[in-house]
């Protein structure tokens, strides 16, 4: 998806941090510095939070090492920096009143496979903003989590806060899954730290599924490259397998209403909890993604493929991947991680939020998102050697994983003497 370069015009600005005139208007309380900081403020959520917060009169700092693709709105600074350089964060919040950690790496794709990087910004990054909260006296702290952090692969139907536990960290799905969830509790259990000085530093986390929007910048494009190279011919999993997804708006008000919660005028309600953020509704993926085939002008696909078959092509790619990691860069396709987030059903209740923040998600549709993605990529060509090449090493994967099948069932066989 191409993102409004900077200087062109004000209406990145306007897309990510104005949500549509509807019932739910979201008016932070100013707390008496008047503020904030936003971890990963370069991205499509921290860019749209920060936004957000900014048109409502906070001052709002982004931090991130990457740059915003888009203009900033006015009331926002951004800050070029790593989560972890505890120099760079301790300068950064000087003055600041609420964090937003925004900031993770390895949600998909090949990033996922980079386990030491997805372990020092995850983990050794929230450890940091942790610390430096606590040293530079912000009294409230907002961590971006994910519902992964309770998901490894089992089916979880509406599950909530309450009876859907942590999964064991050896039984994570990825290092992703892992990192988040440490971080996630890192965040729970420095809930109540003394501050210098006086006060306490309060803290409260957000899980969310995927997320989607205008202008989103990870997954729409990533599925619809794949499918416009026509590598997405198949279809694998139970029609009946359902997930969430949260539009990216939906998700910026979450976190405006759960820093409002963490204040003395609501009661410091959100102190040290936990919370499931999505829209409201459960879908099974490929029929939720049926706008983004149209719109491409390729049919859905209907050629029913086991999930044994994906899930081991998928185990070929990753380790493709890496063996080839030194020579060059091989995303891909799929992840084991992510074919069982495809096959098998995980969704959550909202009903916490609605009560103890005042949730309330605006009704969104992801057609919307996905013309805009058409409109934006118009007349950009493809190369057709890069096409190729993609469809061949396609074939070796699934010849690779057949081949695999055939060796595995022929170990089966009693050997004749």
């Amino acid at each position: 998806m191409k993102p409004t370069p900077a200087g062109s015009s004000p209406e990145a600005c306007k897309a990510a941090g104005q949500a549509p005139q509807q019932k739910t208007q979201v008016t932070p309380v100013l707390a008496s510095r008047q503020k904030v900081l936003v971890t990963g403020g370069g991205g499509y959520l921290g860019f749209t939070l920060g936004s957000s917060l900014a048109k409502s009169g906070i001052s709002v700092i982004l931090l991130d090492l990457r740059r915003p693709q888009w203009e900033l709105c006015p009331g926002t600074e951004f800050i070029q920096a790593d989560v972890r350089d505890a120099e760079a964060l301790h300068q950064a919040f000087e003055g600041v009143d609420c964090v937003f950690h925004v900031a993770s790496y390895g949600m998909s794709g090949a990033e996922k496979l980079q386990k030491e990087q997805i372990e020092s910004i995850n983990v050794g990054g929230t450890k940091l903003v942790i610390d430096v909260c606590v040293r530079r006296r912000v009294p409230r702290l907002i961590y971006t989590s994910s519902v992964n952090v309770v998901f490894g692969g089992k089916p979880i139907e509406q599950g909530d806060e309450d009876s859907v536990p942590y999964v064991p960290l050896e039984k994570h799905m990825d290092h992703y899954s892992r990192t988040k969830a440490i971080a996630d509790q890192l965040t729970l259990m420095a809930n109540g730290t003394p501050l210098p000085g006086g006060g306490i530093l309060r803290t409260c986390v957000l899980r969310p599924p995927g997320i989607y929007g205008p202008e989103e910048q990870r997954h729409l494009p990533r599925v619809a490259g794949h499918i416009k190279k026509r590598l997405f011919m198949f279809r694998f999993g139970d029609r009946r397998t359902r997930m969430n997804w949260v539009h990216v708006r939906n998700l910026a008000q979450a976190h405006v209403l759960a820093a409002e919660a963490l204040t003395a005028a609501k009661g410091y309600v959100a102190s040290g909890q936990a919370y499931y953020i999505n829209d409201g509704e459960s879908v099974n993926l490929f029929e939720w993604m049926a706008p983004l085939f149209e719109k491409l002008g390729h049919s859905q696909p209907w050629i029913q493929v086991p999930t044994s078959w994906v899930y081991l092509s998928a185990t070929v790619m990753e380790y493709l991947h890496l063996a080839l990691r030194p020579i060059c860069s091989l995303p891909p396709l799929l992840t084991r991680s992510e074919v069982r987030s495809v096959t098998v059903t995980h969704t959550f209740q909202i009903a916490k939020a609605r009560a103890q923040l005042g949730y309330a998600p605006d009704k969104f549709s992801f057609a919307d998102a996905v013309d805009r993605y058409v409109q934006s990529t118009s007349g950009r060509t493809h190369s057709s050697t890069a096409r190729t090449l993609l469809r061949l090493l396609l074939g070796l994967l699934l010849l690779l994983g057949l081949l695999a099948l055939a060796l595995h069932f022929l170990a089966l066989q009693p050997s004749v003497v």
